[in-house]
């Protein structure tokens, strides 16, 4: 059942497309009534024309002067008229009234010798059409004879409803018939939209294939289903995503777990308290790496989590959330006796940004140099205000050329990673948290073509 209540394409079409039609057939009644009425007129204007002319004919010269005499039977052919009735009157210009049956209106306007004039006016009360006309008296006299006749509207009246009548059903059946090929053709050419919507009623999830056969759709449907496949793809890419992230997450997950396993297997097995201690250690190093591994992805999901709105931005002093993060990290840098230093102003570097999601950057770039940097190394973090930049800085191996695009795809390891024990999320969380500032992550050599420097460029309050 149709909700009335929801919009209609179908609907809205048909409205759009009847009211007109409506109007036209309004605007069609009109006509057709002025059309009536204009015949009617055109047909008993000739009669009452050809009354006047003839009663003109009857005004005869007499001794100078001119004079009209009807008898009785001739008065009676001319009032003649089983529907309406005829009043007429002829008049001279020197002599005024020569006979009458009414006093009819004179003309609105001056007359023309032979030119007859019609006009409607008002006898007794009652609507009459008039025809007036005026011709030079016979036989020489210095005169002008004016003749006036009238009739009533009823025939008038009956012949234009009667055109009507008939001109109407034609109207009313041309609307009928116009209104069903509307209907038919818009039915018609919404199923198109319907093979749309029933093709996504029944739509593989798992597949996501795009529409097929959009060369041969409307042109005004190929914008809707050329928006669909690109949806489609959008979902199709990101799809493939989410499944190479879970396989890889996976896969990151199951190694040091399947590590913590053999290892608390080898301490159950233990007797020798120096082996035990050992394998106690390894077991630490895996839940080690395992909370490492989990921090990461909990991080990068929190990341596209803040992505997917608007991210929550407040004032943030940088200068002072880069000496914070440093001090965190202090003690990982002693553990392997490496110089972590703060190049940079001590405060006053504001930032609009989400503090604990810059913090996580900052925290992965110095854990990502720490890792990767020998003992006895040095690791700073240099933050430059014009332009504002973050720069963390090692001296460690470095990154090859070719490699520095692929270590910030998720979850690829490089040629050190097997040193270092890392899992291929810190840089690829960084550049996510600078992308959603509007920041961009370079990565180049350090100083002297040594180690590794990796760039901030952000954007200030």
């Amino acid at each position: 059942m149709v909700n009335l209540a929801r919009p209609s394409l179908r609907r809205r079409l048909l409205l759009h497309l009847s009211a007109p039609l409506l109007l036209v057939l309004a605007l069609g009644a009109v006509g057709g009534m002025a059309i009536a009425r204009h015949v009617g007129n055109v047909v008993h204007d000739r009669w009452l024309l050809d009354s006047a002319m003839t009663l003109a004919a009857q005004v005869k010269a007499q001794d100078g002067h001119v004079a009209l005499a009807l008898p009785p039977a001739a008065i009676e052919v001319l009032e003649w008229d089983r529907v309406d009735r005829i009043y007429w009157q002829a008049s001279s210009t020197r002599q005024g009234t020569l006979l009458r049956n009414a006093a009819l209106p004179a003309p609105p306007q001056a007359l023309a010798l032979n030119q007859p004039r019609y006009y409607d006016a008002t006898v007794n009360g009652t609507s009459v059409r008039v025809v007036a006309l005026e011709q030079a008296a016979p036989g020489g006299v210095d005169d002008t004879v004016r003749i006036l006749v009238a009739e009533t509207m009823q025939k008038r009246e009956h012949m234009a409803g009667k055109l009507l009548a008939q001109w109407a059903p034609l109207q009313i059946a041309v609307l009928l018939l116009a209104g069903a090929f509307i209907w038919l053709a818009v039915t018609r050419n919404l199923r198109k939209v319907d093979s749309i919507a029933a093709s996504l009623g029944t739509y593989d999830a798992d597949s996501l294939v795009p529409i097929a056969d959009t060369d041969r759709m409307p042109v005004e449907i190929e914008p809707l289903t050329t928006a669909i496949n690109r949806l489609i793809l959008k979902l199709s890419e990101e799809q493939a995503l989410q499944k190479r992230f879970i396989s890889n997450a996976a896969h990151q997950l199951r190694t040091p777990l399947a590590t913590l396993q053999v290892q608390t297997q080898r301490v159950l097995r233990e007797h020798d308290p120096v082996k035990h201690n050992d394998a106690l250690g390894d077991v630490d190093r895996a839940v080690g790496r395992l909370h490492h591994v989990t921090q990461q992805l909990l991080t990068l999901m929190r990341s596209e989590r803040e992505g997917e709105k608007h991210l929550r931005q407040v004032p943030v002093d940088l200068a002072a959330l880069a000496r914070g993060v440093v001090e965190r990290w202090a003690d990982s840098a002693l553990a392997k006796d490496i110089d972590l230093g703060y190049e940079g102003p001590d405060d006053g570097v504001m930032l609009a940004g989400e503090p604990h999601l810059l913090g996580e950057l900052l925290g992965n770039l110095i854990d990502n140099a720490i890792r990767y940097t020998p003992v006895g190394g040095t690791v700073t973090l240099a933050l430059a205000e014009h332009p504002l930049r973050l720069t963390v800085e090692d001296d460690g191996p470095g990154i090859p050329a070719h490699e520095r695009a692929l270590v910030l795809e998720r979850f690829y390891r490089g040629s050190n990673s097997d040193v270092a024990g890392g899992c291929g999320l810190g840089l690829p969380i960084a550049r996510e948290i600078a992308a959603r500032h509007g920041a961009r992550l370079r990565i180049e050599a350090g100083a002297q073509g040594r180690g590794t420097r990796v760039m901030v460029e952000m954007i200030t309050v």
